[in-house]
Order: structure tokens, then sequence, then C-alpha cells
């Protein structure tokens, strides 16, 4: 058995999706409404396969852009915070912090299964949705799985998945 560890990265100019988002931090403050132009990385570890490949990189990068395409243009909603509430309001999202509220078209959001829509959040949602996708399509799990999502020039956070 080689000593060697293989990786593969996939980092492209469309791996990338234009949003809309807000946090809550230091438990009582709420930022601004705001948004970045996030960019997403991939990395994947493991052993050869029978072709000698880690991962396919054309099935990596396509099953991140389909997920980095759902997010492009939208509007990020955490479902999970205990302080920022959505309330249906007939085509639109009511978003309340305390005794501030926002209105959003439903159709230009995206609910996401997290606390809070910080790059570390987003980062391990990315990863989570990739394990399912791989799941789906009958790839196997690699050993480690990494997410970077950067949301501006020199400032990213990333998830870590090991198997």
């Amino acid at each position: 058995m080689s000593e060697s560890r293989y990786k593969v990265r996939v980092s492209k100019d469309y791996l990338v999706f234009c949003s809309g988002h807000f946090i809550t931090y230091l438990g009582d403050q709420c930022e601004r409404l705001h948004g970045h132009n996030y960019r997403v990385a991939v990395e994947v570890e493991d052993d050869l396969d029978v072709n000698h490949y880690v991962f396919d990189f054309i099935a990596l990068k396509d099953l991140t852009r389909a997920i980095t395409d759902e997010l492009d243009h939208r509007m990020l909603l955490p479902t999970q915070s205990p302080l920022i509430r959505l309330e249906e309001d007939g085509r639109n999202w009511r978003v309340r912090y305390r005794d501030r509220h926002w209105s959003f078209p439903r159709d230009e959001c995206v609910l996401l299964p997290i606390a809070n829509t910080t790059a570390e959040l987003l980062a391990d949602y990315i990863a989570g949705r990739l394990r399912n996708a791989f799941i789906a399509k009958g790839l196997p799990l690699p050993r480690v799985l990494r997410v970077e999502v950067e949301e501006s020039f020199g400032q990213s956070a990333e998830a870590e998945w090991r198997r």
C-alpha cells in the first residue's frame, strides 16, 4: 500500500453565488441587510479508485454548481435561528428580529436549515448537500470532504466532514 495521500480540489469561476443575508451575533445584535459575492471551493481526500482517481472532477464540479446555482441571486434565510422568525405572508416571507421586520418575495428566498447564515454554516450546509448528492448518485462518500465559502476576498470559512 502506498504511503501517499491524495486529494482533489475544485475552485472555479462559476462556483459562486451572489446572495443577500444578515446574521445575529453577540446574543442581542443583528446585522444590517447586505450581500456577498460568495465563492465556493471543495476538496476531497481519499484513496485512489480503480481509475486512479480520488474523485471525478467533472462530477464534483457539476454537483457543487447545482447547489451554488440554487443559492444564487436569492435572499438566504435561516430556519433554525432562535432569534429570527419566519412567517408566511401570502407570496412573501415576513422575517422578524425583535422590533425589526422585512418582507421578501418567497420565490426569491432560500430557506436554509441552519441557525445563522454565517460563512461557516453555509460551508457546512453545502457539505451536507454534497454528501446527500453523492449518495443519490451512487458515488462513494470520501474519507474527508472540505467546503470553503469565501464571502469576500481574503475572508472565508471552512467546514470539514470525515467519514
